[in-house]
């Protein structure tokens, strides 16, 4: 039996949003194994990469920006593993076991790029492994400059301008400022991560594989990008 298009993107965006398994999605959607059908060749095939492309530039286009960004900023999030089997490490700075979600988002917030890696993999290393794919995968002529916290400082910042010519720039937290202080530009990435935990799927790193946790990363961020341009979802800047 064929299933409307629809009704699969709706069961995929309901796993996503109820963070549930494959086999308890609603009896009222497409059977499970229908759904994650089409969620693994998607992947597979690098569909969820590629909409995820089409759409942040039809985003951008929206929000009068040229459709490729001249500079993005990266971090990394560690996120706690679940009973299920697949490869882990341990954060000792974040004191978490599980995995380490590396990303390179625009100025406004978009997903250009996402690498999940076990959670003992240092920053300086994750982000030469996301700034790697992303030059393989993205074609972005005007990116010229990426903006990271402390925790990528050192010999990255040269690796960057001797690989790619980009320009890795280290925004520092004033020592004189106690308590909490926004820093500028890199409250962007914390707020991309705070729509992506909007998705209970995202809650914890639920997927085996790592690959798959990119593609569920990637399948959140198109669900936001499609709420924002039917006018569903704004972005706060």
């Amino acid at each position: 039996m064929e299933y409307p298009m629809r009704e699969i993107i709706n069961a995929i965006i309901y796993f996503l949003r109820a963070g549930c398994a494959w086999r308890m999605i609603p009896h009222d959607l497409p059977p499970w194994q229908t759904v994650y059908y089409h969620f693994r060749k998607w992947q597979k095939e690098g569909i969820w990469e590629k909409l995820n492309t089409r759409l942040r530039e039809q985003v951008r286009q929206k929000e009068g920006r040229e459709t490729t960004p001249s500079a993005a900023i990266i971090d990394s999030q560690s996120s706690k593993t679940t009973s299920v089997k697949g490869e882990r490490g341990y954060d000792a700075g974040k004191k978490v076991t599980g995995r380490k979600r590396h990303v390179v988002v625009d100025t406004l917030g978009l997903l250009l790029v996402v690498v999940v890696t076990i959670a003992s993999v240092q920053d300086r290393d994750g982000a030469k492994l996301a700034l790697q794919r992303l030059k393989e995968k993205q074609t972005l002529p005007r990116l010229q400059l990426i903006w990271a916290d402390g925790g990528y400082r050192g010999k990255l910042v040269q690796w960057v301008k001797e690989t790619f010519s980009w320009v890795l720039e280290i925004v520092k937290r004033t020592d004189d400022v106690r308590g909490f202080k926004v820093l500028p530009r890199r409250w962007v990435v914390e707020r991309t991560f705070g729509w992506l935990n909007n998705y209970r799927r995202l809650s914890k790193d639920y997927e085996v594989l790592p690959e798959t946790s990119e593609a569920v990363i990637y399948a959140a961020m198109i669900h936001i990008m499609v709420r924002r341009l039917a006018g569903t979802q704004t972005f706060r800047r």
